[in-house]
């Protein structure tokens, strides 16, 4: 695969992340040339961050970061692509100490971070993040519709840079107990579709609206924040 870049979207520099390389099917490729991090949140936020201090470095830092990819999910459709309305961090747990769970102690964040949705008809849902495979029972100890484990800590990266975040994820598995690699693999060939689909009607959202476009579900429903709000 070649090195990764920015995409121009209108008046836009977008930089697409991904986490491996099965996520980046035939669709994808045709699209886009994503940043490819790795797998788990310390990859993933040791990746972004480097290659958002070299693009800073050279005043080439991208307006908007669109992360992309796989996760699982014991409720919702099988191979479709979802809109993150928001993003926790489910290993985080510093109860014992009296912090709520998913609170970053000493670190000014909620738990749970909003994430713009500024996909017209495109379904959201609420996404956890973790270094665990989530598999069976599991599923019922979190409080989110879907799992991956890269997007918290790509958040994080990108809100040292003062970047806002879209990400969209595609459902490969969750709805019978992983017993093998082929049980997430063989679904991405229909997620590396929807996943195209969706990053088409972003792409022209973000190139008609830019920045604008990003609106989260609390907006819609509430009104817009200030901007510094929103994406911080």
């Amino acid at each position: 695969m070649s090195a990764h870049r920015c995409e121009r979207w209108g008046d836009l520099t977008v930089l697409p992340v991904m986490a491996a390389p099965a996520e980046y099917g035939v669709e994808l490729q045709a699209r886009i040339h994503p940043l490819m991090t790795g797998i788990g949140p310390v990859e993933a936020a040791v990746a972004l961050s480097a290659a958002l201090a070299r693009l800073e470095a050279a005043e080439r830092l991208p307006d908007l970061v669109v992360s992309l990819g796989s996760c699982g999910s014991a409720t919702l459709e099988h191979a479709a692509t979802y809109q993150v309305s928001s993003v926790s961090y489910r290993d985080m747990d510093c109860s014992p100490l009296g912090f709520e769970t998913g609170v970053t102690p000493l670190l000014d964040l909620p738990a749970v971070l909003p994430l713009p949705c500024p996909i017209p008809g495109l379904p959201t849902a609420r996404l956890s993040t973790g270094a665990n495979v989530i598999s069976g029972a599991v599923y019922q100890m979190i409080d989110a519709d879907m799992v991956d484990m890269e997007t918290w800590a790509l958040v994080r990266a990108a809100q040292t840079f003062g970047v806002p975040l879209v990400a969209l994820r595609g459902v490969s598995d969750g709805r019978a107990e992983l017993k093998a690699l082929e049980d997430w693999t063989s679904t991405l060939v229909h997620v590396d579709q929807t996943l195209a689909t969706a990053l088409d009607k972003l792409a022209a959202m973000i190139t008609e609206r830019g920045l604008d476009a990003l609106e989260t579900v609390e907006e819609l429903e509430n009104g817009p924040r200030p901007k510094s709000e929103a994406w911080r």
